[in-house]
């Protein structure tokens, strides 16, 4: 069992992202079946269209942000929940509003590489 307060993990930028930090609150070295990661994009902020080979269950904790998905783009929220197809194009765009869009991301502990689509 592993207990520890958010602020003890190191925020790291995303580096294909803009204005965007990731944290891996859960890594496979305590959970074996799922990662559980938190991003933060500033306002503005975002990530390009991209892949990923595995799943992802977010949960939006604060801001907003418009999220691609396949062809269809969706405004997201706090208190929205998102799921995203592994193998299924996607972005974020932040909005440009005062607070940052937080989300939590839940993916699979398995093998995964990100494809930046029309790279």
């Amino acid at each position: 069992m592993s207990v520890r307060n958010v602020d003890s993990f190191i925020a790291e930028p995303v580096s294909a992202g803009r204005e965007t930090t990731r944290q891996v609150l859960i890594g496979p070295d305590v959970g074996p079946n799922f990662a559980l990661r938190r991003f933060i994009m500033q306002p503005g902020g975002g990530m390009p269209l991209h892949t990923n080979e595995v799943e992802h269950e977010q949960y939006v904790l604060r801001g907003s942000a418009k999220v691609q998905i396949g062809d269809a783009v969706h405004h997201v929220k706090a208190g929205d929940v998102v799921f995203i197809p592994g193998g299924v194009p996607h972005s974020y765009d932040a909005d440009a509003g005062a607070e940052p869009f937080e989300f939590l991301c839940i993916v699979p502990n398995r093998p995964d590489q990100v494809k930046i689509v029309g790279c």
